[in-house]
C-alpha cells in the first residue's frame, strides 16, 4: 500500500514562498488504478514526485508497504525506488546515445548485484517485444517516433518489475491516436500484472478509466 499523510510542499525564493501542496492525505491500495486529476499548476506533479521519493516534503510522510520513505537515508530510498517504483514522464528522458535495448536494460544493471548482462538483455528484449518494439531494439531515440519513445520509457519503467507505476502526463506529447494506444497499454499492465497504477493528468477522459480519481486544485484535495 502507498499512503501519504498531511503532505505539504513549500518552495522558497528569497523572502517569498510558494505553498504548492497544502496537507494531502491519501491511501492507494496494491493493484489499484488511480488518477490524480487537476489543472496545470494544481500541484499534481509535485504530489507524484513526493509519492515516488523524487523530492522531499516540507511536512508530512509517505509510506510504501509501511516504510516511511523520508525517514530512511537517501541511499536506502534510492534502492527502494529502484526496486518498487517505475516512472513514466511526459518527456521520455531516454539517453540519446543509447539504443532502445540499452535504455531499457540500464536500470536492471544498476539494480543487479552481479550485473548479468545476458539475462538483463533477454529480459529487456522480452518487455520491448511485449510493448510492440521487437523491430526497434537497436534504434536510438532520434530514430523513433514519439509513441515509440514513450513505449521504450514504459518498458524501462517495467524492467525491474515494479509494484507501483507512476505516470506524469504520459500522453502529453503524443497525438490522440498514439496517446490512446499508450493508455490502453498502461491499463492492460494494471489489469494483467496487477501493477499499482497512478496517472497524473488534466484530462477527465483519461482519468475516467481509473478505479479511484483524486481531484486536486490549488494544492488541496477537493473531491473524489
Amino acid at each position: 500500500m502507498l499512503e501519504a499523510k498531511s503532505l505539504h510542499k513549500i518552495y522558497k525564493n528569497g523572502i517569498s514562498e510558494l505553498h504548492v501542496l497544502k496537507g494531502i492525505d491519501l491511501k492507494i491500495q496494491k493493484g489499484e488504478a488511480f488518477a490524480i486529476l487537476g489543472p496545470s499548476g494544481a500541484g499534481k506533479s509535485t504530489l507524484l514526485h513526493l509519492l515516488g521519493g523524487l523530492d522531499s516534503p516540507t511536512e508530512g510522510e509517505v509510506f510504501i508497504d509501511g516504510v516511511n520513505i523520508y525517514s530512511i537515508s537517501d541511499y536506502k530510498r534510492a534502492k527502494l525506488r529502484n526496486k518498487k517504483i517505475g516512472f513514466v514522464f511526459q518527456f521520455y528522458h531516454l539517453l540519446p546515445e543509447f539504443d532502445a535495448l540499452e535504455n531499457v536494460v540500464l536500470p536492471l544493471l544498476i539494480r543487479s548485484e552481479n550485473g548479468n548482462l545476458r539475462n538483463s538483455r533477454n529480459k529487456a528484449i522480452e518487455i520491448l517485444t511485449a510493448v510492440g518494439l521487437v523491430e526497434r531494439l537497436h534504434h536510438r531515440p532520434s530514430q523513433l517516433s514519439g509513441g515509440e519513445q514513450q513505449r521504450v520509457a514504459i518498458a524501462r519503467a517495467l524492467i525491474n518489475d515494479p509494484e507501483i507505476l507512476l505516470c506524469d502526463e504520459p500522453t502529453g506529447n503524443l497525438d490522440s491516436e498514439t496517446g490512446k494506444r499508450i493508455l490502453d497499454l498502461l491499463w492492460d499492465l494494471n489489469c494483467k500484472r496487477k501493477t499499482t497504477l497512478i496517472i497524473v493528468t488534466h484530462e477527465a477522459e483519461i482519468a475516467k478509466k481509473a478505479e479511484v480519481v483524486l481531484h486536486i486544485k490549488d494544492g488541496r484535495i477537493y473531491g473524489t
